[in-house]
């Protein structure tokens, strides 16, 4: 039975592979088709792009039509600059969000503030989330995500929120993976601290 378990589960993770081997190449292609001028596959990179980038300048902003906003500007930025994005080692995806940090930064600069995180309905914090036993202990943990620095913010959001990887986080925010790490587990430490876990811990 446990081999026959083993087999499953290698089954599925080979199909789940080749299904985003699948996704890659096609995202690619779409991109170069973008990059010569079609408007079309450019519309279908923002079909699939369009809730993830408004979810994460949405986390950043707190107010929904300023969100609605921005995330326009970001693929507008997208349109004009996608020549730039072919044929570089980052994915589109880092792409696109590496275009959406840097202009949350000018706009929250420009307007001198950092919105506060008030509702995360999807916000999973691994084993940190867990143990939180009430309702009053999970809106403890949002009121200080909204007061951590805010490159630690930022990694909160994109670790836990988005589900990357620090990799891929660390091709967005411009930093190598390693500060990426630093900054996660300084987070999650100051989040401990101020939250009264006194355990260690480590999210990679």
């Amino acid at each position: 039975m446990a081999l026959i378990g083993n087999k499953v589960r290698e089954a599925k993770t080979a199909k789940a592979t080749a299904a985003a081997e699948y996704g890659r190449e096609e995202t690619v292609e779409l991109v170069k088709q973008a990059a010569g001028g079609n408007f079309t596959a450019f519309g279908e990179l923002y079909g699939t792009y369009l809730d993830r980038i408004y979810r994460y300048v949405y986390y950043q902003v707190n107010d929904k039509m300023a969100a609605e906003d921005i995330t326009e500007d970001v693929f507008v930025k997208a349109w004009k600059s996608i020549e730039s994005c072919k044929g570089k080692e980052a994915t589109f995806s880092s792409w696109l969000y590496r275009i959406a940090h840097n202009h949350l930064i000018n706009v929250l600069r420009r307007e001198q503030r950092l919105a506060p995180i008030e509702k995360v309905a999807s916000v999973e914090l691994t084993d940190f989330i867990e143990e939180l036993e009430t309702r009053a202990e999970y809106r403890e943990l949002m009121e200080n995500i909204n007061c951590l620095p805010a490159n630690q913010k930022q990694v909160i959001i994109l670790k836990f929120i988005e589900g990357m990887e620090n990799r891929e986080i660390g091709t967005i925010m411009g930093k190598r993976e390693g500060a990426v790490r630093v900054l996660q587990m300084r987070a999650l430490a100051t989040l401990r601290k101020r939250m009264g876990k006194g355990k260690d811990y480590e999210q990679e």
